[in-house]
Protein backbone atom coordinates (compact mmCIF):
# COMPACT_ATOMS: atom_id res chain seq x y z
CA UNK A 1 0.00 0.00 0.00
CA UNK A 2 1.44 3.47 -0.69
CA UNK A 3 2.50 5.01 2.22
CA UNK A 4 0.77 8.08 1.17
CA UNK A 5 -2.72 6.33 1.15
CA UNK A 6 -4.94 7.35 4.22
CA UNK A 7 -5.44 4.70 6.81
CA UNK A 8 -8.18 2.08 7.01
CA UNK A 9 -11.57 4.01 8.76
CA UNK A 10 -9.75 7.33 8.33
CA UNK A 11 -12.51 10.04 9.08
CA UNK A 12 -13.06 11.92 5.58
CA UNK A 13 -13.22 15.52 5.32
CA UNK A 14 -16.01 16.89 2.96
CA UNK A 15 -19.27 18.95 2.94
CA UNK A 16 -20.59 15.12 4.51
CA UNK A 17 -18.09 15.18 7.41
CA UNK A 18 -19.47 14.33 10.64
CA UNK A 19 -22.16 11.92 9.10
CA UNK A 20 -22.43 8.56 9.94
CA UNK A 21 -23.67 5.99 7.76
CA UNK A 22 -24.41 2.54 8.52
CA UNK A 23 -24.24 0.68 5.25
CA UNK A 24 -26.25 -2.84 4.68
CA UNK A 25 -25.43 -3.02 1.47
CA UNK A 26 -23.48 -5.47 -1.24
CA UNK A 27 -22.22 -5.80 -5.30
CA UNK A 28 -22.78 -2.35 -6.68
CA UNK A 29 -25.69 -0.27 -6.52
CA UNK A 30 -25.39 0.05 -3.01
CA UNK A 31 -22.14 0.28 -2.33
CA UNK A 32 -21.57 2.99 -5.25
CA UNK A 33 -24.14 5.19 -3.25
CA UNK A 34 -22.10 4.70 0.19
CA UNK A 35 -18.66 4.80 -1.71
CA UNK A 36 -19.88 8.21 -3.23
CA UNK A 37 -21.37 9.39 0.39
CA UNK A 38 -17.60 8.69 1.67
CA UNK A 39 -15.44 10.73 -1.18
CA UNK A 40 -18.13 13.23 0.02
CA UNK A 41 -16.76 13.25 3.95
CA UNK A 42 -19.00 11.04 5.45
CA UNK A 43 -17.93 8.41 7.51
CA UNK A 44 -19.45 4.44 6.21
CA UNK A 45 -19.64 1.60 8.10
CA UNK A 46 -19.98 -1.16 6.17
CA UNK A 47 -21.96 -4.22 7.70
CA UNK A 48 -20.95 -7.41 6.38
CA UNK A 49 -22.19 -10.96 5.90
CA UNK A 50 -20.18 -13.27 8.60
CA UNK A 51 -17.59 -15.40 6.64
CA UNK A 52 -18.12 -14.23 3.10
CA UNK A 53 -18.64 -10.93 3.40
CA UNK A 54 -20.00 -8.55 0.56
CA UNK A 55 -21.00 -10.43 -2.30
CA UNK A 56 -18.28 -8.51 -4.62
CA UNK A 57 -15.21 -9.87 -2.63
CA UNK A 58 -15.80 -12.85 -4.55
CA UNK A 59 -16.00 -11.24 -8.04
CA UNK A 60 -12.84 -10.45 -10.57
CA UNK A 61 -10.63 -9.06 -11.50
CA UNK A 62 -8.32 -10.15 -8.58
CA UNK A 63 -5.29 -8.60 -7.72
CA UNK A 64 -3.54 -11.44 -6.00
CA UNK A 65 -5.49 -14.39 -4.61
CA UNK A 66 -8.87 -13.53 -2.82
CA UNK A 67 -8.26 -9.91 -2.99
CA UNK A 68 -10.70 -8.39 -5.35
CA UNK A 69 -10.38 -5.17 -7.29
CA UNK A 70 -13.82 -5.13 -8.15
CA UNK A 71 -15.12 -5.22 -4.51
CA UNK A 72 -12.10 -2.44 -3.91
CA UNK A 73 -13.34 0.07 -6.91
CA UNK A 74 -16.42 0.93 -4.56
CA UNK A 75 -15.85 0.19 -1.14
CA UNK A 76 -12.92 2.16 -1.05
CA UNK A 77 -12.90 4.27 2.36
CA UNK A 78 -15.23 2.56 3.92
CA UNK A 79 -14.45 0.50 7.39
CA UNK A 80 -15.97 -3.05 7.75
CA UNK A 81 -17.43 -5.15 10.60
CA UNK A 82 -19.37 -8.58 10.03
CA UNK A 83 -22.99 -9.55 12.04
CA UNK A 84 -25.23 -11.74 11.76
CA UNK A 85 -28.01 -10.23 12.51
CA UNK A 86 -29.77 -13.17 14.11
CA UNK A 87 -27.23 -12.97 17.14
CA UNK A 88 -28.01 -11.11 19.80
CA UNK A 89 -24.79 -9.75 20.47
CA UNK A 90 -23.98 -8.70 17.24
CA UNK A 91 -27.47 -6.85 16.86
CA UNK A 92 -26.97 -5.17 20.16
CA UNK A 93 -23.63 -3.68 18.77
CA UNK A 94 -25.89 -3.12 15.01
CA UNK A 95 -28.35 -1.22 17.41
CA UNK A 96 -25.84 1.26 19.14
CA UNK A 97 -24.30 1.96 15.26
CA UNK A 98 -28.19 3.36 14.19
CA UNK A 99 -28.46 4.68 17.54
CA UNK A 100 -25.92 7.39 16.66
CA UNK A 101 -26.36 6.88 12.53
CA UNK A 102 -27.67 9.80 10.41
CA UNK A 103 -28.09 6.93 7.29
CA UNK A 104 -28.75 3.45 6.78
CA UNK A 105 -28.56 2.31 3.29
CA UNK A 106 -29.77 -1.34 2.09
CA UNK A 107 -30.42 -2.81 -0.52
CA UNK A 108 -32.31 -6.19 0.48
CA UNK A 109 -35.24 -7.09 -1.69
CA UNK A 110 -38.20 -5.64 0.14
CA UNK A 111 -39.24 -7.86 3.17
CA UNK A 112 -35.89 -8.29 4.51
CA UNK A 113 -35.29 -5.77 6.84
CA UNK A 114 -38.66 -6.27 8.30
CA UNK A 115 -38.48 -9.80 8.95
CA UNK A 116 -35.08 -8.61 10.91
CA UNK A 117 -37.41 -6.13 12.86
CA UNK A 118 -35.21 -3.48 11.20
CA UNK A 119 -37.87 -2.34 8.79
CA UNK A 120 -38.67 1.55 8.31
CA UNK A 121 -41.28 1.54 10.40
CA UNK A 122 -39.59 -0.24 13.45
CA UNK A 123 -36.58 2.13 13.00
CA UNK A 124 -38.81 5.15 12.59
CA UNK A 125 -39.96 4.89 16.14
CA UNK A 126 -36.73 4.04 17.55
CA UNK A 127 -34.42 6.37 15.90
CA UNK A 128 -36.52 9.37 14.43
CA UNK A 129 -33.96 11.36 13.03
CA UNK A 130 -32.57 8.42 10.89
CA UNK A 131 -33.04 8.83 7.09
CA UNK A 132 -33.33 4.97 5.72
CA UNK A 133 -32.50 4.44 2.27
CA UNK A 134 -33.52 1.38 0.58
CA UNK A 135 -31.95 0.79 -3.04
CA UNK A 136 -33.97 -2.61 -4.69
CA UNK A 137 -34.16 -3.93 -8.32
CA UNK A 138 -38.27 -2.73 -8.61
CA UNK A 139 -38.67 -0.87 -4.89
CA UNK A 140 -41.16 -0.82 -2.08
CA UNK A 141 -44.19 -0.53 -3.59
CA UNK A 142 -45.95 -2.14 -6.90
CA UNK A 143 -46.79 -5.28 -8.04
CA UNK A 144 -42.95 -6.89 -9.01
CA UNK A 145 -41.55 -5.01 -5.86
CA UNK A 146 -40.71 -8.93 -4.78
CA UNK A 147 -38.67 -9.56 -8.06
CA UNK A 148 -35.04 -10.26 -7.87
CA UNK A 149 -33.04 -7.97 -9.61
CA UNK A 150 -29.73 -7.50 -11.51
CA UNK A 151 -28.38 -4.83 -13.49
CA UNK A 152 -28.88 -7.06 -16.54
CA UNK A 153 -32.26 -7.01 -15.84
CA UNK A 154 -33.28 -3.74 -15.54
CA UNK A 155 -31.61 -2.55 -18.81
CA UNK A 156 -34.01 -5.25 -20.42
CA UNK A 157 -37.36 -4.47 -18.45
CA UNK A 158 -36.66 -0.62 -18.65
CA UNK A 159 -35.96 0.09 -22.21
CA UNK A 160 -32.66 1.03 -22.44
CA UNK A 161 -31.28 -2.16 -23.90
CA UNK A 162 -33.84 -1.64 -26.97
CA UNK A 163 -32.35 1.10 -27.93
CA UNK A 164 -28.49 0.08 -27.65
CA UNK A 165 -26.41 -1.22 -30.33
CA UNK A 166 -26.90 -1.34 -34.28
CA UNK A 167 -30.17 -1.83 -36.17
CA UNK A 168 -30.68 -5.56 -36.64
CA UNK A 169 -28.14 -6.59 -34.36
CA UNK A 170 -28.50 -8.97 -31.46
CA UNK A 171 -29.58 -7.09 -28.38
CA UNK A 172 -26.88 -5.55 -26.69
CA UNK A 173 -26.06 -4.44 -22.73
CA UNK A 174 -24.54 -1.13 -22.11
CA UNK A 175 -20.84 -1.22 -21.50
CA UNK A 176 -20.99 -0.47 -17.77
CA UNK A 177 -23.60 -1.20 -15.18
CA UNK A 178 -26.13 1.46 -16.10
CA UNK A 179 -28.99 -0.02 -13.39
CA UNK A 180 -26.83 -0.15 -10.48
CA UNK A 181 -24.72 3.25 -11.13
CA UNK A 182 -28.01 5.15 -11.78
CA UNK A 183 -29.38 3.30 -8.80
CA UNK A 184 -26.49 4.78 -6.69
CA UNK A 185 -26.43 8.33 -8.08
CA UNK A 186 -30.37 8.55 -7.29
CA UNK A 187 -30.02 7.13 -4.35
CA UNK A 188 -27.57 9.42 -2.95
CA UNK A 189 -29.95 12.53 -4.47
CA UNK A 190 -32.66 11.08 -2.48
CA UNK A 191 -30.45 10.68 0.83
CA UNK A 192 -29.10 14.24 0.49
CA UNK A 193 -32.68 15.77 -0.39
CA UNK A 194 -34.03 13.74 2.83
CA UNK A 195 -30.97 15.29 5.27
CA UNK A 196 -31.94 18.77 4.22
CA UNK A 197 -35.65 17.68 4.71
CA UNK A 198 -34.25 16.78 7.86
CA UNK A 199 -32.69 19.68 8.93
CA UNK A 200 -35.64 21.86 8.60
CA UNK A 201 -38.15 19.08 10.08
CA UNK A 202 -36.06 17.33 12.47
CA UNK A 203 -37.15 13.82 11.34
CA UNK A 204 -35.65 11.06 9.25
CA UNK A 205 -37.52 9.35 6.34
CA UNK A 206 -37.37 6.93 4.17
CA UNK A 207 -35.60 7.04 0.74
CA UNK A 208 -36.80 4.66 -1.97
CA UNK A 209 -35.40 4.11 -4.90
CA UNK A 210 -35.65 1.37 -7.60
CA UNK A 211 -33.36 0.37 -10.33
CA UNK A 212 -36.07 -0.11 -12.44
CA UNK A 213 -37.52 3.45 -11.93
CA UNK A 214 -34.07 4.97 -12.69
CA UNK A 215 -34.02 3.17 -15.72
CA UNK A 216 -37.32 4.77 -17.13
CA UNK A 217 -36.14 8.13 -15.55
CA UNK A 218 -32.63 8.14 -18.13
CA UNK A 219 -34.60 7.13 -20.76
CA UNK A 220 -35.16 11.12 -21.84
CA UNK A 221 -35.83 11.90 -25.21
CA UNK A 222 -36.78 7.81 -26.21
CA UNK A 223 -40.01 8.65 -23.86
CA UNK A 224 -40.95 11.84 -26.14
CA UNK A 225 -40.13 10.29 -29.45
CA UNK A 226 -42.75 7.13 -28.45
CA UNK A 227 -45.51 9.69 -27.76
CA UNK A 228 -45.11 11.75 -31.02
CA UNK A 229 -44.67 8.78 -33.04
CA UNK A 230 -46.70 6.24 -31.37
CA UNK A 231 -43.62 4.41 -32.21
CA UNK A 232 -41.25 2.52 -30.23
CA UNK A 233 -37.26 4.10 -30.99
CA UNK A 234 -34.94 1.36 -31.68
CA UNK A 235 -30.95 0.90 -31.90
CA UNK A 236 -29.25 3.72 -33.71
CA UNK A 237 -25.49 3.05 -33.49
CA UNK A 238 -23.81 5.96 -32.22
CA UNK A 239 -25.98 7.96 -34.16
CA UNK A 240 -28.50 10.90 -32.01
CA UNK A 241 -32.29 10.14 -33.40
CA UNK A 242 -32.58 14.00 -33.89
CA UNK A 243 -29.72 16.05 -33.98
CA UNK A 244 -27.46 15.51 -37.52
CA UNK A 245 -24.17 15.09 -38.17
CA UNK A 246 -24.22 13.80 -34.52
CA UNK A 247 -22.22 10.14 -34.69
CA UNK A 248 -19.04 8.37 -35.00
CA UNK A 249 -17.19 8.29 -38.62
CA UNK A 250 -14.28 6.09 -39.63
CA UNK A 251 -10.97 7.60 -40.67
CA UNK A 252 -7.78 6.33 -42.26
CA UNK A 253 -7.13 4.86 -39.40
CA UNK A 254 -9.14 5.15 -36.23
CA UNK A 255 -12.71 7.24 -35.92
CA UNK A 256 -13.87 9.85 -34.51
CA UNK A 257 -17.26 11.65 -33.54
CA UNK A 258 -18.79 14.89 -34.35
CA UNK A 259 -20.90 16.48 -32.75
CA UNK A 260 -22.63 19.44 -34.82
CA UNK A 261 -25.41 20.22 -32.79
CA UNK A 262 -26.48 23.22 -34.52
CA UNK A 263 -27.09 24.90 -37.74
CA UNK A 264 -24.31 27.05 -37.53
CA UNK A 265 -22.00 24.09 -36.20
CA UNK A 266 -22.83 22.35 -39.36
CA UNK A 267 -21.77 25.56 -41.51
CA UNK A 268 -18.34 25.46 -39.88
CA UNK A 269 -17.93 21.26 -39.69
CA UNK A 270 -18.60 22.41 -43.49
CA UNK A 271 -15.68 24.59 -44.05
CA UNK A 272 -13.66 22.90 -41.97
CA UNK A 273 -13.63 19.31 -44.04
CA UNK A 274 -13.67 21.02 -47.08
CA UNK A 275 -17.18 20.13 -48.08
CA UNK A 276 -18.99 23.56 -48.45
CA UNK A 277 -21.23 22.36 -51.09
CA UNK A 278 -22.85 20.44 -48.29
CA UNK A 279 -23.95 23.65 -46.63
CA UNK A 280 -25.51 24.78 -49.51
CA UNK A 281 -27.09 21.90 -50.36
CA UNK A 282 -31.18 21.70 -49.71
CA UNK A 283 -31.35 18.68 -48.19
CA UNK A 284 -29.05 19.24 -45.17
CA UNK A 285 -30.61 23.55 -44.81
CA UNK A 286 -32.06 22.72 -41.12
CA UNK A 287 -31.18 20.31 -38.51
CA UNK A 288 -34.53 18.47 -39.22
CA UNK A 289 -33.75 18.03 -42.94
CA UNK A 290 -30.28 16.79 -42.23
CA UNK A 291 -31.86 14.46 -39.72
CA UNK A 292 -33.74 13.00 -42.31
CA UNK A 293 -31.76 12.63 -45.08
CA UNK A 294 -28.98 11.13 -41.96
CA UNK A 295 -27.69 8.28 -44.48
CA UNK A 296 -26.91 10.81 -47.45
CA UNK A 297 -24.95 13.03 -44.97
CA UNK A 298 -23.00 10.73 -43.45
CA UNK A 299 -21.78 8.87 -46.47
CA UNK A 300 -20.70 12.32 -48.08
CA UNK A 301 -18.78 13.68 -45.21
CA UNK A 302 -17.75 10.02 -44.32
CA UNK A 303 -16.17 9.48 -47.17
CA UNK A 304 -13.99 12.96 -46.72
CA UNK A 305 -12.75 11.84 -43.38
CA UNK A 306 -11.33 8.62 -44.80
CA UNK A 307 -9.05 11.00 -47.04
CA UNK A 308 -6.62 11.23 -43.88
CA UNK A 309 -5.69 9.93 -40.58
CA UNK A 310 -7.96 11.09 -37.31
CA UNK A 311 -5.74 13.41 -35.66
CA UNK A 312 -5.64 15.66 -38.66
CA UNK A 313 -9.36 15.56 -38.68
CA UNK A 314 -9.35 16.66 -35.17
CA UNK A 315 -6.92 19.74 -35.52
CA UNK A 316 -8.96 20.34 -38.20
CA UNK A 317 -12.29 20.44 -36.53
CA UNK A 318 -10.84 21.63 -33.15
CA UNK A 319 -8.99 24.77 -34.64
CA UNK A 320 -12.57 25.21 -36.53
CA UNK A 321 -14.39 25.05 -32.92
CA UNK A 322 -16.15 22.09 -33.67
CA UNK A 323 -17.15 19.65 -30.94
CA UNK A 324 -15.52 16.37 -31.86
CA UNK A 325 -13.11 13.73 -30.53
CA UNK A 326 -11.42 10.23 -30.50
CA UNK A 327 -13.46 7.62 -29.82
CA UNK A 328 -10.74 6.18 -27.28
CA UNK A 329 -10.65 2.69 -25.81
CA UNK A 330 -10.73 2.96 -21.62
CA UNK A 331 -6.71 2.31 -21.44
CA UNK A 332 -6.51 5.68 -23.70
CA UNK A 333 -9.49 7.93 -21.54
CA UNK A 334 -7.62 7.31 -18.79
CA UNK A 335 -4.49 8.86 -20.09
CA UNK A 336 -5.83 11.78 -21.07
CA UNK A 337 -4.15 15.02 -19.33
CA UNK A 338 -7.54 16.25 -19.12
CA UNK A 339 -8.36 13.12 -17.11
CA UNK A 340 -5.05 13.76 -14.26
CA UNK A 341 -5.73 17.33 -14.37
CA UNK A 342 -9.43 16.49 -12.60
CA UNK A 343 -8.12 13.77 -11.03
CA UNK A 344 -10.27 11.58 -12.07
CA UNK A 345 -7.77 9.01 -11.51
CA UNK A 346 -7.08 8.34 -7.14
CA UNK A 347 -4.72 6.05 -5.65
CA UNK A 348 -6.16 3.68 -2.78
CA UNK A 349 -5.59 0.46 -1.61
CA UNK A 350 -7.08 -3.22 -2.05
CA UNK A 351 -8.10 -5.36 1.69
CA UNK A 352 -4.58 -7.19 1.08
CA UNK A 353 -2.98 -3.58 0.93
CA UNK A 354 -2.33 -3.84 -2.93
CA UNK A 355 -2.21 -0.20 -4.50
CA UNK A 356 -4.78 0.04 -6.60
CA UNK A 357 -6.16 3.18 -8.94
CA UNK A 358 -9.71 3.36 -9.23
CA UNK A 359 -12.07 6.51 -10.60
CA UNK A 360 -12.20 9.84 -8.51
CA UNK A 361 -14.88 11.73 -7.67
CA UNK A 362 -16.29 13.64 -10.60
CA UNK A 363 -17.60 16.13 -7.96
CA UNK A 364 -15.34 19.41 -7.31
CA UNK A 365 -16.05 21.67 -4.30
CA UNK A 366 -13.96 24.66 -4.15
CA UNK A 367 -14.41 25.03 -0.18
CA UNK A 368 -13.40 21.32 0.29
CA UNK A 369 -9.97 19.47 -1.33
CA UNK A 370 -9.76 16.48 -3.64
CA UNK A 371 -7.57 13.89 -2.54
CA UNK A 372 -5.30 12.40 -4.53
CA UNK A 373 -4.79 9.46 -2.24
CA UNK A 374 -7.91 7.78 -0.91
CA UNK A 375 -8.32 4.88 2.16
CA UNK A 376 -8.19 1.18 1.17
CA UNK A 377 -11.17 -0.93 1.20
CA UNK A 378 -11.40 -2.92 4.10
CA UNK A 379 -10.58 -6.27 5.07
CA UNK A 380 -13.78 -8.08 6.35
CA UNK A 381 -14.58 -7.24 9.82
CA UNK A 382 -11.27 -5.38 10.30
CA UNK A 383 -13.24 -2.53 12.37
CA UNK A 384 -14.84 -4.82 14.80
CA UNK A 385 -12.85 -4.21 17.79
CA UNK A 386 -12.57 -0.77 17.01
CA UNK A 387 -16.61 -0.18 17.31
CA UNK A 388 -17.13 -2.16 19.93
CA UNK A 389 -15.06 0.19 22.04
CA UNK A 390 -16.39 2.69 20.46
CA UNK A 391 -20.28 2.63 20.09
CA UNK A 392 -20.43 -0.06 23.26
CA UNK A 393 -18.67 1.72 25.85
Amino acid sequence: MSSDTLSPGACGSGPLSGLLVVDLTRVLAGPYATMLLSDLGARVIKVEAPGSGDDSRAIGPFAGPGDSAYFTSVNRGKESVALDLKVPADRALFEALLARADVLVENFRPGAMERLGYGFEALHARFPRLIYAAASGFGHTGPDRLRPAYDLIVQAMGGIMSITGHPGTEPTRVGTSLGDITAGLFTVIGIEAALIDRARTGKGQKVDVAMLDCQIAILENAIARLQVTGESPGPLGSRHPSITPFQAFACQDRPIVIAAGNDALWAGCCRALGLEALADDPRFASNESRTTHSEALAAAVGARLLTAPAAHWLEVLGAAGIPAGPLNTVGEALAMPQVAARNMLVQTATPAGRALKVAGNPVKLSAHADPANRAPAPKLNAGRGRLEAEFLA
